[in-house]
């Protein structure tokens, strides 16, 4: 029996909200564990109009059977907290009690509701989001976020960067360890070998030169190299076309943070799902944030988690099966 993790993320956003509307949604064969606070869980069923019972354990190996079980932190000193340092505290907390168990392999995937940054970072979290957290729990170097949807995937060579930190990033040594795991992981996770169209840094992927010399110099380069040695990789392409064509790849591999997620996100946002590439485990999480605004409201979404939760699942089989 495979056990899937569950955090809740930010108290005060959606993820409560979203947890609690989408356990009818479940895969009945396969075990979930989510991990927060019962009391929370339960005060945001209650003020949505809805009941939400279900058991409480100790440690994942106490459950023996499919269904959905909370690993109770009580970390939190109200049932409702709002937009704070006690609630990035407390997200956090959340989060690093479902790594200890992913580390130790005691849920091979795992599906994290958003935090918020900037409460997360005032509560002491040092790392720029989830990802970065992830890879340095796991003791990975080299890692990639993966925008995943049917429709169109995205890998970034850099995630949560200052721009003029992110074009400092595209070297070619770097381009081509990046795809390199991006690639052996699309083929772990699914069982593909994937053709990647590479984004050029410059308008007009630097149009030979004359705009930059990052896409000549390092993009192509590491391109060429790839080629040379089997990998389907196409590149530098023109930023502004690239994804006209959504299929013409099966992954578009991106120079930084929005050039990436501002076409994902248009054209893909409801079902769109981030994948952490190069841990262990299969770690998926909705491609949007806490949406404080909505929150509790019964407004959100679910499509995003449902498709994080569906592909989590998916994926854990694929690696294990």
């Amino acid at each position: 029996m495979k056990v899937i993790g569950i955090t809740i993320g930010d108290p005060a956003g959606v993820g409560p909200e979203l947890i609690v509307r989408l356990t009818p949604h479940l895969d009945k064969e396969t075990a979930y564990v989510v991990y927060g606070e019962y009391k929370i869980l339960r005060a945001c069923a209650s003020h949505l109009g809805m009941d939400w019972e279900f058991p409480t354990v100790e440690k994942v190996e106490d459950i023996k059977e499919p269904g959905v079980y909370v690993i109770d932190l009580n970390v939190c000193d109200t049932d409702r907290p709002s937009a704070s340092i006690t609630s990035g505290k407390v997200a956090v907390a959340y989060l690093a009690r479902a790594v200890v168990d992913g580390v130790t392999g005691k849920i091979k995937g795992m599906v994290t509701m958003p935090i918020n940054k900037f409460w997360a970072s005032r509560a002491g979290f040092s790392y720029s989001g989830q990802t970065e957290f992830l890879a340095q729990a796991f003791s990975v170097k080299d890692y990639a976020m993966l925008m995943y949807s049917e429709k169109v995937k995205v890998a970034l060579l850099s995630t949560h960067l200052p721009l003029r930190e992110a074009v400092q990033m595209v070297k070619k040594d770097l381009i081509k360890r990046k795809l390199l795991l991006v690639i052996g992981e699309y083929r772990r996770l699914f069982k593909v070998d994937p053709k990647v169209g590479v984004l050029g840094l410059n308008p007009h992927a630097g149009d030979m030169g004359q705009i930059g010399n990052e896409d000549v110099e390092e993009i192509l380069p590491a391109v060429e190299e790839l080629r040379s040695e089997g990998y389907k990789v196409e590149g530098p392409l023109s930023p502004d076309a690239a994804f006209l064509e959504p299929s013409a790849y099966d992954i578009f591999f991106c120079m930084y943070h929005d050039q990436g997620l501002i076409p994902f996100k248009i054209l893909a946002f409801r079902e769109g799902v981030n994948i952490t590439l190069g841990i262990p485990i299969v770690r998926t999480s909705p491609a949007h944030g806490t949406a404080y605004s909505i929150a509790w409201k019964g407004k959100a979404d679910i499509s995003p988690s449902l498709h994080a939760l569906h592909l989590c699942r998916q994926l854990v089989y694929n690696m294990d099966p």
